[in-house]
């Protein structure tokens, strides 16, 4: 019980996280540029139009997928 009690927690926070990089992709982008900076690479875009595009999708992919991972976690919550 505790185990999924903690999963809700975990997948609370990615759903922020993905909820963060679907209506932010510009913020994302320069956040991970910023990082890649820091281990000594530089990152480029070819198109921005394009990678803010996949941001995109990408944020609403962890997204939908976080809210699948809770409902199957509460569902498991329920029958314990």
């Amino acid at each position: 019980m505790l185990i999924y009690g903690g999963l809700i927690l975990c997948n609370i926070f990615f759903l922020f996280i993905g909820r963060f990089i679907f209506l932010y992709p510009d913020k994302t982008i320069e956040y991970q540029k910023k990082f890649y900076e820091k281990i000594n690479w530089k990152i480029e875009p070819i198109s921005i139009r394009k990678e803010l595009r996949n941001t995109k999708v990408m944020g609403l992919f962890i997204f939908i997928l976080t809210l699948i991972a809770i409902v199957y976690s509460f569902i498991m919550l329920m029958r314990l």
